[in-house]
């Protein structure tokens, strides 16, 4: 029916005006306390930095198998069994001896599904490792899905630390997705030092404190590490007093006394206890600040420091100091990861993508004002007004969800106007058949609205399929276009069977004595 009450209509209103509002704040300044809702500018048309980054999983397979070797050699000995020639291959593959007459019991343990030693996984109906026996010794390589699994686990480890590091930094609307097993997309729109972020994504952050040893010959239990600045090398003990997952916290600070940029940090209860007995007993010694493999700084202990915190000093600048306690905080990345695509899109390029976009939408809307008119007169201009409500609406409905709007999502809005005009012409062309038929003008017009109400849903949401299908199999910009496009889709059939029906239903009421209203 075209009629409305008085509740419909202000509900109609109220929602009208509360997107409105939405929508209006993108373009004037209200206040920001009130309301800190807005549209996100996409890479593409603000500008900023794109990475490409692939985990090098190599160490972390490696760290794993060590990690299972000690897990058999202690398992087996509560087993009594005893093993023999136990070490991991260059081939990633873990290889021990047993004795003969414990071949067939090892067998069965590694090949129990109820044992811990090689879990089996149930949906993959597969086990962590593939085992092979040839004579007396054992192979145990990662099988398929145990290196999936592996993978996946360090992915995901690695995009919480590469997150924890870009909000850090304050990169507004950082989008950061996985990209395959091993690698992970960053966009940082608006950024405007790159080479910052590429540094702090670029490094591993394994801070670890060891003590240098008296002696400069290479012997076992010593490892030769380069200084950070190159200047010069040092024999430092591979047994690690403390490392970064002792860390609670880490700050840039001023030292007071020489006036040198330093990093404070703060231990856990554990780290404070290993450190403070490491500097109880290695007073005199030089004490090796080791990160990512280079040492930072080599001082020497002069008191047992045992109150759990301490501090890293070696020429840094405030910025450095910042970007390493910020490393330090966000804890270090599972394994080394590499930048292996690089794009970077200047403000100027976005601001031309955004004229370029607004250009194309103001002709379309007013080829498309301008056909309505000429063709439906007074009905055109009703359905010019909604479509540009519909517009609004859509406006806020993106402004309530902070969405980040692309180059793709402007294309979506377009297309929205093109959508919105369809079932206006549908209701309209239906109204006319109506009216060869029926006299009555109210009954022809409730008629027109009614019966094309199943070619106006059929057509949006076939759309709507086609987006929903769009943004669960698409990607970055594919997302942007769909989710416009399906909101739009749902704003549409609102301005047409509310606001549009409204405004008609006013005017026909008024003017229902009127020959040829359409």
């Amino acid at each position: 029916m075209l009629y409305f009450s008085k509740i419909k209509i202000t509900i109609i209103l109220l929602v009208s005006i509360f997107f409105v509002f939405f929508s209006l704040s993108n373009f004037t300044k209200f206040d920001d306390n009130l309301i800190k809702k807005k549209i996100n500018l996409g890479l593409d048309l603000q500008g900023g930095s794109y990475l490409l980054l692939e985990i090098d999983n190599n160490p972390v397979v490696i760290k794993n198998l060590q990690n299972k070797a000690t897990l058999i050699k202690n398992y087996f000995k509560e087993k009594k069994i005893n093993l023999s020639n136990l070490k991991v291959s260059d081939d990633k593959v873990i290889t021990f001896n047993v004795n003969e007459k414990d071949i067939e019991q090892t067998n069965k343990l590694l090949e129990n599904k109820n044992e811990p030693i090689n879990p089996y996984y149930e949906r993959f109906k597969s086990y962590e490792y593939d085992v092979s026996i040839k004579e007396k010794t054992f192979r145990l390589k990662l099988s398929k899905y145990g290196l999936v699994l592996l993978k996946n686990a360090s992915l995901d480890q690695a995009i919480e630390i590469v997150r924890r590091r870009v909000d850090e930094i304050g990169t507004n609307e950082p989008n950061i997705l996985k990209r395959g097993n091993n690698r992970i997309l960053v966009e940082l729109p608006g950024l405007d030092d790159p080479m910052r972020i590429k540094n702090l994504l670029g490094k591993t952050a394994n801070l670890t404190f060891r003590f240098v040893s008296k002696t400069l010959e290479e012997t076992f239990g010593n490892e030769e590490l380069e200084f950070e600045d190159e200047s010069e090398t040092a024999y430092v003990s591979k047994r690690i007093i403390i490392s970064g997952e002792n860390l609670i916290d880490a700050q840039p600070r001023m030292d007071n006394e020489t006036n040198e940029t330093i990093v404070s940090f703060t231990l856990d209860r554990v780290g404070a206890k290993r450190f403070g007995k490491a500097t109880t007993t290695g007073i005199g010694k030089k004490l090796a600040i080791v990160l990512d493999g280079k040492i930072i700084s080599a001082p020497v202990v002069q008191d047992a420091i045992i109150s759990g915190s301490g501090q890293i000093s070696g020429g840094f600048t405030f910025q450095t100091a910042t970007d390493l306690a910020l490393l330090l905080r966000s804890g270090a990345l599972p394994a080394p990861m590499n930048i292996i695509e690089e794009r970077t899109v200047g403000p100027d390029l976005g601001e031309d993508s955004i004229k370029a976009g607004l250009m194309a939408l103001v002709i379309g809307f007013i080829l498309v004002i301008s056909f309505m008119i000429i063709k439906y007169k007074i009905f055109g201009l009703i359905a010019n007004t909604a479509l540009i409500l519909n517009l609004l609406l859509l406006i806020g409905v993106l402004t309530l969800f902070e969405a980040t709007l692309t180059l793709p999502g402007i294309a979506g809005i377009i297309l929205t106007v093109g959508m919105a005009v369809d079932a206006n012409v549908l209701i309209f062309e239906r109204i006319k058949e109506e009216r060869l038929v029926e006299k009555n003008q109210v009954i022809a017009f409730d008629a027109g609205y009614t019966k094309s109400k199943t070619a106006v849903l059929d057509a949006n949401i076939t759309t709507l399929i086609a987006a929903v299908i769009l943004f669960f199999l698409g990607s970055g910009p594919i997302k942007g276009f769909s989710v416009t496009l399906g909101v739009g889709i749902f704003t549409t059939l609102f301005s047409v069977y509310f606001i549009a029906r409204l405004l008609t239903s006013l005017y026909l009421m008024k003017n229902k004595n009127k020959e040829n209203l359409i």
